[in-house]
């Protein structure tokens, strides 16, 4: 079993090595490609042996969606022998998808895809004229793999025609991304009650419009008003200075900065609530990561991250513009923690990239009949 992957995303969510790391454990020989524009500057980062990463356009070709992947495509067939591959996979549907499809049409290999945030609501819902070839790349794959049960409902009841639906659902798979072995090497323990003078919420997430982090600010309001005792602890890069100049004198907001791995690990356990409410997110492992630690999390309803588990399992969906859902959610975060806190540590093993891994290993047995 030969397979190529196509990860454009790899050049910088560098958690993928996980996967490929697991796949090559279990016997698996890979390649992959990762195409990128000119001026991509490397990270100090050790890609693997099996990876390329290759200059093939420029910022202006990403404005043509098939220019740009037409120099990609001829790249990626001088660069490999297509033919002696038994699968592709592309880790989203329009970008790396495409080729996939291209791929498979010239050499007859089959492919599996995944669908992601930007491929949702970016390409699917901004880009009309790019729908039927998304539908297509659907339509052609050997298998698909959604991230969430919410993108996957999304997808199929807002763009799949009824005729199709049923060819298309027959080949998803739900499989979410997974978090690094760190976080189970040092598993948290499950949390006692919240001591009740001093509540802590924990944002980890890029300062900008779509962390939503304001709204958040305004259900710590609300719940001060009730005389809750509540602080709110942000940690990461700041992408808009105007966002975090707006809550950082606040004397109940601590802006932490970036932190480290190791650094953001002692914050997880030192705070008890982590509060994310995304407008958008294909998954969000921060999630993850802050359930291993014994923190409910609260998501957005209707995002990558809601759908993972039951409601009320490990904490609660919300609608990431009511201040008043988040502020009462967190109030019955407080009333059912020591649950939620336990529930947080035995379901988190679900992100681990072993268990994911074993995952895709048995979709491409089902698909190709073999074992390796």
């Amino acid at each position: 079993m030969k397979i190529l992957h196509i990860n454009s995303y790899y050049s910088t969510s560098l958690f993928y090595k996980n996967l490929f790391e697991y796949q090559i454990k279990n016997g698996i020989d890979i390649d992959v490609f990762v195409p990128v524009h000119s001026s991509f500057q490397k990270r100090d980062f050790d890609y693997g042996v099996y990876t390329t990463i290759s200059k093939d356009y420029n910022k202006y070709d990403r404005i043509l969606f098939h220019l740009k992947h037409y120099k990609i495509q001829k790249d990626i067939q001088c660069k490999y022998d297509i033919s002696k591959y038994s699968l592709i996979h592309a880790h989203s549907l329009f970008s790396n998808g495409y080729i996939a499809l291209k791929l498979k049409k010239k050499y007859g290999v089959s492919y599996i895809v995944a669908v992601r945030n930007t491929d949702v609501n970016i390409f699917f819902n901004r880009m009309i004229h790019l729908r039927k070839l998304g539908l297509e790349i659907l339509s052609e794959a050997k298998q698909i793999i959604f991230l969430s049960e919410t993108y996957k409902n999304h997808v199929i009841d807002k763009y799949v025609s009824n005729d199709t639906k049923e060819k298309i659902q027959s080949k998803i798979s739900i499989i979410p991304n997974g978090i690094d072995d760190f976080w189970f090497n040092k598993i948290g323990v499950p949390k006692k009650e919240i001591e009740s003078s001093r509540i802590r919420l924990l944002q980890v997430g890029d300062i900008n419009k779509n962390k939503n982090v304001e709204t958040t600010v305004k259900a710590i309001e609300l719940l001060r008003e009730k005389g809750i005792n509540v602080e709110l602890n942000v940690v990461g890069r700041v992408k808009d200075k105007k966002i975090l100049n707006r809550i950082k004198d606040l004397d109940y907001v601590n802006y932490l900065g970036f932190k480290t791995k190791n650094e953001l690990l002692q914050i997880y356990r030192e705070n008890d609530i982590f509060v994310l409410p995304s407008i958008k997110e294909t998954f969000g492992l921060v999630y993850a990561e802050a359930m291993s630690q014994g923190l409910p999390v609260i998501y957005t309803r209707g995002q990558g991250f809601d759908g993972q588990f039951q409601n009320r399992k490990v904490g609660y969906s919300v609608d990431c513009y009511s201040e008043k859902e988040i502020a009462d959610r967190i109030i019955e975060v407080i009333t059912n923690y020591e649950l939620l806190s336990n529930n947080s540590i035995m379901q988190c093993i679900e992100f681990s990239w072993e268990i994911v891994a074993e995952k895709y290993r048995n979709i491409i047995e089902k698909n190709h009949g073999e074992e390796y």
